[in-house]
């Protein structure tokens, strides 16, 4: 080694040594470098090449001086590294469910598995085994109308219905909500929406789960607006909120209350351990004889566990849990528990157990927050500011007050990447939202419900309920009142997953360590963010199936093809494009000519006209004048296959091509086209193309009697 490599040997070393307490906190991150890049790289040899590269990183670590901590760190991040990617790809082998191949309308009968009531949208959602049907996968999804689910439906029950079952939904937008990477997972090969009649061969003889009962009991005893809040804060099921309530929720920042997470479980052990306090006591034999301590704090961590499985055991629920039980014992030893290294504890159960999740915004989301708390509390002068002292009430409470805004100042500046790259969109207002839904949440409603609850074994519930109700329209208004904001959330559109992956790491490289060198994540972090503000959003979006198109107008807002296009389109279509205004139809613009088939629409971008030519309807056009309007067109899409003469100046965006690709976002400053799709994904989630022989009648374009062409 040279002396001046020795040197940086050396200063590397010492900066590791002085380090060294916070090194253990790198092993989850090390474990998740694996399992992220399984799901970042498209194919197995992708996968096995990046666990090659990490194993050839410990072989390097083995050949530097026995003994030293750069030595150390590279063997066990190497291993770390290849371990999680192995642990996900095994994973994924060995228990997740292959997507049906196409859509198929058939009849079913299956035995169902779970029944979930979805009181806002009118709808239950069953999970469905399929008996003695060849072909389909081994757990199936369907929806039911509220008003078609038929009595004696329930866990065990055998039922036969028809549906048109279909893979589950992949990405329709680049950067769009993935729910058949989630399906696979959950065991799920295929959805559908079940059709009436729905015939019980066999009804259940099991009754509803004790989350269903208690769901059902909240709906019916809660008063008020905020039923839905009550349902979801005790057993985790967001299903009866409306959507008007969880897009408040989510614009204001308090999205987090809904989810049964780290503030849920705390009050619940808090109180647990509070009361068994007080009663045991009451006992001068229990106060003087008896661990009162240990004996709370068991019985708290049983009413956590208890909790977190009544509730679905999600991932920040597990996380707070795993969380809580750590506290727990390190409170019973009598040492200092709430440290990053307990963080990092929950942080490796987690992904050792479902390594998937760490795709998901929950994990990100729900550890990123409390990653911030505890890094911030760490803080030698935010604890010194927030140590107990002798002052007066009114500059006690102005302290906590100041605590709370800090506190969550730290979490909206962590989460918003991670809100920034999976909903385009974050929240600005969130802390001072907090302020008053935090304390309200925890001190009000949820002793409250605890105690409506209570009361309702002996029938006298009401009064409670009346003031739960009265709290949560409380909350309600909070939510509404901050989201009617226009700065109330910032809009982006779709983060690349290299910037988001560089601004986490830079994120954790500023939380993790502790001497100054720290601070060299905000690099990665500053890049990241100025990427986000320097990227134009896109000026065309297509969706998988071709049939919706968006473009944007030279004032910024979008216009979109299909008047007619639901909610969940409207609102995947302008939160890719990081729009937050209305989106009028194509056919409205004064630059637009648009026949009964077709649309040719001028879009400006790069200092010139595009001519945008799309298909409106599902009849053909005769040959001659798509022929020409294809000509005229510098890009053409359609919701079906075009025939190889139809040759437009630039792009071809028909069924054939959106199969492979996947939906589209165009951006013609740059001439850059984003796809949903990978080329070459092989993960098992993903269907492959397959295509319709050209036969097929709705491929003919050109075999149309009245014509329709553009004027």
């Amino acid at each position: 080694m040279t002396g001046g490599g020795h040197r940086f040997f050396m200063a590397v070393e010492g900066w590791l040594e002085s380090e060294r307490e916070q090194l253990p906190l790198w092993i989850p991150v090390g474990l998740g470098l694996g399992i992220g890049a399984w799901f970042s790289l498209p194919n197995p040899l992708e996968w096995l090449g990046f666990c090659c590269c990490a194993l050839a990183i410990a072989c390097g670590g083995m050949m530097l001086p026995a003994g030293g901590r750069l030595r150390q760190s590279m063997i066990l991040g190497g291993l770390l590294a290849a371990f999680g990617c192995v642990l996900i790809w095994c994973k994924a082998v060995a228990i997740g469910s292959a997507p049906l191949p196409r859509a198929i309308f058939m009849e079913v009968t299956g035995e169902v598995r779970t029944v979930d009531a979805v009181p806002a949208e009118q709808m239950s959602r069953v999970k469905i085994r399929p008996i003695g049907t060849a072909g389909l996968p081994p757990l199936i999804r369907v929806n039911m109308a509220a008003a078609d689910v038929p009595d004696g439906l329930g866990r065990g029950a055998i039922i036969r219905f028809r549906t048109r079952l279909m893979p589950p939904a992949e990405a329709s937008l680049p950067g769009a909500y993935d729910f058949s990477r989630r399906a696979y997972f959950q065991g799920i090969g295929a959805t559908g929406r079940a059709l009436r009649p729905i015939t019980v061969l066999r009804p259940s003889t099991d009754g509803p789960p004790l989350r269903n009962r208690l769901f059902a009991h909240i709906l019916e005893k809660a008063d008020g607006d905020g039923t839905g809040i009550a349902a979801a804060l005790a057993t985790g099921d967001q299903g009866a909120i409306s959507e008007a309530d969880a897009e408040a929720m989510r614009r204001s920042g308090l999205a987090h209350l809904l989810s049964i997470s780290g503030l849920h479980v705390t009050a619940l052990i808090g109180a647990v351990i509070f009361l068994l306090m007080r009663i045991m006591a009451l006992s001068p034999r229990a106060a003087l004889n008896w661990p009162l301590m240990l004996v709370a704090a068991a019985g708290g961590a049983l009413a956590g566990i208890g909790y977190t499985l009544l509730t679905g055991a999600e991932v920040p629920t597990v996380r707070s849990c795993v969380a809580a039980l750590l506290v727990l014992g390190g409170l019973a030893l009598g040492r200092e528990a709430i440290t990053l290294r307990l963080i990092a504890a929950g942080a490796l159960v987690v992904l050792l157990l479902w390594p998937e999740a760490l795709v998901g915004p929950s994990f990100q989301m729900s550890f990123g927050a409390v990653i911030a708390l505890v890094a911030l509390s760490e803080h030698p002068r935010f604890r010194a500011f927030a140590a107990a002292r002798e002052e007066t009430g009114f500059r006690r409470l102005m302290r906590h007050l100041v605590i709370l805004l800090l506190s969550g100042f730290a979490v909206e500046l962590v989460l918003a990447p991670i809100a920034l790259a999976h909903f385009h969109k974050a929240g600005m207002l969130g802390a001072f939202a907090n302020l008053i839904a935090i304390p309200l949440t925890t001190f009000v409603v949820m002793p409250l419900e605890a105690i409506a609850l209570l009361l309702d074994v002996a029938g006298l519930g009401a009064p409670a309920w009346w003031l739960t109700g009265r709290a949560l329209e409380l909350l309600l208004m909070i939510a509404h009142g901050v989201a009617a904001s226009p700065w109330a959330v910032v809009t982006a559109p779709v983060v690349p997953n290299f910037v988001f992956g560089m601004m986490v790491l830079g994120g954790l490289w500023c939380l993790l360590w502790r001497s100054a060198w720290r601070w060299c994540g905000l690099v990665p972090v500053a890049a990241g963010v100025a990427v986000i503000v320097l990227s134009s959003p896109p000026d065309i979006l297509v969706t998988a199936d071709g049939r919706h198109v968006a473009v944007r107008e030279q004032d910024g807002s979008m216009a979109i093809l299909r008047e007619r296009a639901g909610d969940y389109v409207r609102d995947m279509i302008a939160e890719s494009a990081g729009y937050e205004g209305t989106l009028s139809p194509i056919a409205a613009l004064p630059e637009a000519r648009c026949s009964i088939d077709l649309c040719m629409v001028a879009v400006r971008g790069g200092g010139r006209l595009w001519q945008l030519l799309v298909t409106r309807t599902g009849v053909v056009v005769p040959r001659e004048s798509l022929q020409r309007d294809c000509a005229r067109a510098d890009i053409v899409i359609a919701d079906r296959r075009l025939p190889a003469w139809c040759r437009p100046r630039w792009l071809k965006a028909d069924r054939r091509m959106l199969a492979r690709t996947g939906g589209l976002a165009i951006d013609l400053d740059g001439g850059t086209v984003r796809t949903a799709k990978k080329a070459g994904d092989a993960h098992p989630w993903v269907v492959q193309p397959s295509y319709l022989p050209s036969r097929h009648k709705s491929y003919q374009l050109y075999r149309r009697s009245n014509p329709a062409s553009l004027p």
